[in-house]
């Protein structure tokens, strides 16, 4: 370890992690649940799949959240994986505020929250909640999965923006 990294201050080194995270592509998503008829949702990039046997994923949630008390509850989420024309209820989900479902279709499905025309839809239930951080990660069973159009791009975050990736040419 050099002398200037181990001299960094907390603070200093937090900075630093974020613009380093700044710099991975991640895929984006909306995690959701009811709490009795009321649907939560935040948007993610912290997801990814765990196991194919039992088909399992993860996903990280801030500990305050009111998404993740829900699913606490619950036991159970959706993940709506958005596909590059979903960059607007991206940036509403990613806010903080009641009512943000009231400016977005969506439809129950088993159950859970679902966006409409997602690259994706996933249906979990939780199996463990891991403390860390300022965060909490869920470790889920998949109970249903649905690819979507698969002629749709994935939405992703890099660099603080949403955008999409692009295949490289063959």
């Amino acid at each position: 370890m050099s002398t200037s990294t181990s001299l960094r201050s907390g603070a200093a080194v937090q900075q630093a992690f974020r613009d380093v995270m700044a710099s991975v592509a991640s895929p984006v998503a909306v995690v959701t649940a009811l709490d009795g008829s009321r649907p939560h949702r935040t948007t993610v990039s912290a997801f990814t799949s765990l196991s194919m046997t039992p088909p399992m994923v993860l996903v990280s949630l801030d500990e305050r959240s009111r998404l993740l008390a829900a699913i606490r509850r619950s036991g159970r989420f959706g993940l709506n994986v958005l596909g590059a024309h979903q960059a607007d209820p991206a940036s509403v989900f990613a806010r903080s505020g009641p009512d943000k479902f009231d400016r977005i279709d969506w439809s129950p499905s088993g159950g859970l929250p679902r966006l409409p025309d997602t690259a994706a839809w996933i249906a979990a239930e939780v199996a463990d909640c891991v403390d860390a951080g300022d965060h909490t990660v869920l470790l889920a069973h998949v109970t249903a999965a649905e690819p979507g159009d698969g002629s749709l791009k994935p939405l992703t975050y890099h660099r603080r923006t949403f955008g999409t990736h692009t295949p490289l040419a063959q």
